[in-house]
């Protein structure tokens, strides 16, 4: 028995699913990046801006704040105003965001508040490019699109690791911001037509909460808190450890190339099983949790291995959890993702917040052994969520 007990209608895949996807992984690369660009650039934003560990925190979580705030109306935004012109406005204000923290950030409270513009593209183009894989997409391709979709993320946190000696060390940070500002607007050629638009209001009903999808929302705050702190604090904890920048900010993009490895591959391997999707979730999220607490030990060889295992695995799940959730919902994708999302932003939220706190004022090994539990326990939660969805689907004679 597996979760993926509801067999989904067939979306309507068009002719050139591959363009959608890659329409909608660009909109998410575009709409992510602001967050994860302070993140990799943390130790030259806060020389400048002179802010410690707990600020960096308040920054990251007030982007994903804002992306948890926004996540369900702009579900329904996109169901309302299809895909096209939600991913382009998304597009057009994280351009805007990245600009304005160019040109404008002098202060911590003025970088927070642009984070803040940019958390609402954040939420509108994530949402925006669920649909366009889920609408344009044939089901069989569905796990790896999702994969590829997904992979924007891992994809950020590799450029914003390149930045630091490419652009940082050798520019300024602001212009790493600009550039990527301006590479944004290229984004606005990719966007997908819509495949359908206007649909009826019940279809939206279809994204209604659930009990199982609010425990998947609530395991997905504990994981994603866990996940997006190590994204945000390596390169930064890495330095503070007794690595130079430069190395550091590498091995945020050796997290962020084997994170994006793992979830194309975790994609392809879904498109081939007809279930057992979130207990997979669960496994990652465990081994994820043994990638943190190793990074509570000193040394090269546990930086690595802790690297491998928190971004490979701890942060390989998000794709996979989408692609369960649309096949649960296929009338209704965006408003349903919406709800599992914001658990996801919550996470990204409150972790980076915490994580700071505890970093600022116990050290590093303790906020990483403490996300390592958040993960352990995010895992728990999962397995839950599944265990409601297969009673579920043996109550209603599956």
């Amino acid at each position: 028995m597996s979760e993926t007990l509801v067999e989904p209608g067939a979306p309507q895949a068009g002719r050139h699913w591959m363009a959608a996807v890659l329409g909608a992984t660009t909109t998410t690369v575009v709409c992510v990046v602001p967050g994860f660009l302070v993140g990799g650039l943390a130790v030259q934003i806060a020389d400048e801006l002179h802010f410690d560990p707990a600020g960096l925190g308040l920054a990251v979580s007030v982007c994903f704040g804002v992306s948890a705030l926004s996540s369900v109306p702009a579900g329904a935004l996109v169901e309302r105003f299809g895909v096209k012109r939600t991913a382009m406005a998304a597009i057009s204000i994280s351009a805007t965001g990245l600009f304005a923290i160019a040109l404008f950030a002098r202060t911590l409270a003025a970088l927070v508040a642009f984070l803040a513009i940019a958390g609402t593209a954040n939420a509108l183009g994530q949402l925006a490019s669920n649909a366009a894989v889920a609408n344009r997409v044939p089901p069989g391709r569905q796990g790896l699109s999702f994969g590829i979709k997904q992979s924007a993320i891992p994809l950020s946190t590799l450029l914003a690791g390149i930045s630091v000696p490419l652009i940082a060390l050798n520019l300024g940070w602001r212009w790493a911001f600009a550039l990527a500002a301006g590479l944004a607007l290229v984004a606005l050629l990719l966007v997908p037509p819509d495949e359908r638009a206007g649909k009826r209001p019940a279809a939206a009903r279809e994204g209604r909460p659930t009990a199982a999808l609010v425990v998947i929302g609530v395991a997905a705050t504990l994981a994603a808190g866990g996940a997006n702190a190590l994204g945000a604090f390596l390169v930064d904890a890495a330095v503070a450890g007794g690595l130079a920048p430069g190395p550091a900010g590498l091995a945020l993009s050796a997290g962020g190339a084997i994170n994006l490895t793992v979830r194309l591959v975790s994609g392809w391997f879904a498109d081939r099983r007809t279930g057992g999707h979130i207990a997979v979730v669960a496994g990652s999220l465990v081994l994820g949790a043994v990638g943190l607490a190793l990074l509570t030990q000193p040394g090269l060889a546990a930086l690595a291995i802790g690297v491998a295992l928190g971004f490979g695995l701890g942060w390989s799940w998000p794709g996979l959890l989408n692609y369960s959730v649309v096949r649960l919902h296929p009338q209704a994708p965006a408003a349903a993702t919406s709800i599992t999302q914001t658990g996801i932003y919550t996470g990204a939220c409150l972790g980076p917040l915490l994580f700071g706190a505890v970093a600022a004022t116990r050290g590093y090994p303790v906020a990483w052994l403490t996300a390592s539990i958040a993960m352990l326990l995010a895992a728990a939660g999962m397995l839950v969520a599944r265990a409601t969805l297969i009673r579920r689907s043996r109550a209603n004679g599956g």
